[in-house]
């Protein structure tokens, strides 16, 4: 049989409000709480919470074998619980049906896999002790931010402990192969590596209500045929979106969950389909071989790189100034400018500054606050300079900067010794009391 992988990336990040020149050195906060909160309801009220609700009606009605995979960012389990808590409650139900699987990600969304591998797994880390502590499950899996994959990437995620990890099926990577197949990383082949199937995946995605299409209407008789004419020897089809794509992308009025229905159905009365999770497939198909990609890739874009992000000279020259303080960041303890460090990070502060406008330009405006790019990297710059402002007075540049440094870390050791030596005393009160 083959087998039906379905995953949903879940995103959202703080967007920063207008911060003019002016504002640096005088103002620190950064966040637009007004559109933050409002485009958060307004996801969660027509996606998150409709879609969720038939996903744990499907599992509930099909006995167990709808299966579906999540990865959710920190940032918008952050927004969830400050603006549509319900949100969080709803997928802490389906954790408990035992057929959804919460993948590893980086807490910010970030691209510290291109810059540095310490915060890369320290962002890791966290982001799998908030998975842990809201839905009970130690991810096994690994999907990084927008997809992007190396083969030295691979690598890593596998020295991390992770037994697989999902990224594109990128026509210039795969050349004749399929990515309806498992493979292996090229460098460390403990490391399963799921292939996202594009064609399919984006016509639900981005082409479901396309009435240029010739398939219009998607029906799901539609699709599970063109799934059945794959080849009878591919074992698996790698379906992975964005979860905005049902109900907001793709509104209710188009069918989108209608069609989600249906195909769920049907998959489970087709003798020759099933639906399993990223875990399941590895542990239940062997690789066919390995898939080499030196150069990083990603899922965005016609071209399946990094110039959605790292293409033009502003995002490269906000991307090098925010990675230049990463030496003192990691010497720092002030929990708010720990906090600004994560949200600076997000990739979508850089997609923002995207001057690709000719095929890819629809993408990149959905949930733009900024006009034009430019806009959105002066913005930025202005944000990291009064950042920048804020490190500087705790943790200056040079040798004063490493005393400074050091005397944070004497700091908080003896404020650890204070808050030890005041439980004992607590404790040492407590038995006095008892005797």
């Amino acid at each position: 049989m083959k087998s039906v992988c379905l995953f949903f990336q879940v995103h959202q990040p703080f967007r920063h409000r207008r911060y003019r020149f002016f504002d640096i050195g005088n103002d620190h906060y950064y966040y637009d709480d007004y559109t933050n909160e409002t485009i958060m309801k307004r996801i969660a009220e027509r996606s998150y919470l409709p879609t969720n609700e038939l996903l744990l009606k499907l599992v509930d009605e099909l006995e167990g074998k709808f299966k579906v995979a999540f990865s959710i960012t920190g940032l918008a389990l952050e927004q969830f619980a400050l603006y549509a808590p319900e949100v969080i409650k709803s997928f802490q139900k389906l954790a408990k049906t035992g057929c959804v699987e919460f993948l590893a990600e980086t807490y910010s969304h970030s691209l510290a896999s291109l810059k540095d591998s310490d915060i890369f797994e320290r962002q890791v880390k966290l982001h799998d002790q908030k998975i842990i502590e809201l839905f009970g499950q130690k991810p096994r899996v690994f999907r990084n931010t927008e997809m992007i994959y190396s083969d030295e990437l691979g690598a890593e995620i596998a020295r991390m402990g992770y037994k697989a990890m999902l990224t594109e099926g990128a026509k210039h990577v795969l050349g004749w192969k399929s990515p309806n197949f498992l493979y292996v990383n090229a460098i460390n082949n403990r490391l399963k590596i799921l292939m996202r199937n594009f064609k399919l995946s984006d016509d639900i995605s981005f082409r479901f209500s396309d009435t240029n299409l010739p398939d219009y209407p998607l029906t799901a008789d539609k699709f599970i045929n063109r799934i059945e004419s794959t080849k009878p020897n591919e074992e698996v089809i790698n379906l992975f979106f964005s979860y905005e794509s049902f109900g907001e992308r793709q509104p209710k009025e188009s069918g989108i969950f209608d069609f989600l229905e249906a195909f769920s159905r049907k998959v489970i009365k087709n003798k020759t389909l099933k639906f399993a999770t990223p875990a399941e497939v590895v542990d239940e198909l062997q690789p066919v071989s390995v898939v080499s990609v030196p150069s990083p890739i990603s899922w965005a874009d016609e071209e399946r790189d990094l110039t959605a992000w790292l293409g033009n000279k502003m995002q490269k020259e906000a991307f090098e100034k925010l990675y230049k303080l990463k030496e003192r960041m990691g010497k720092c303890i002030d929990l708010k400018l720990i906090k600004d460090w994560n949200y600076l990070q997000v990739s979508d502060h850089f997609y923002y500054m995207s001057t690709k406008y000719f095929s890819d330009g629809e993408v990149h405006s959905y949930f733009n606050p900024f006009d034009s790019p430019y806009e959105a990297f002066i913005n930025y710059m202005n944000v990291l300079s009064d950042f920048k402002l804020r490190l500087d007075a705790i943790i200056p540049e040079g040798k004063v900067g490493k005393e400074m440094a050091a005397l944070q870390k004497t700091i908080a050791l003896q404020e650890e010794k204070i808050k030890k030596l005041e439980a004992d005393l607590k404790k040492l009160k407590r038995k006095r009391l008892k005797k």
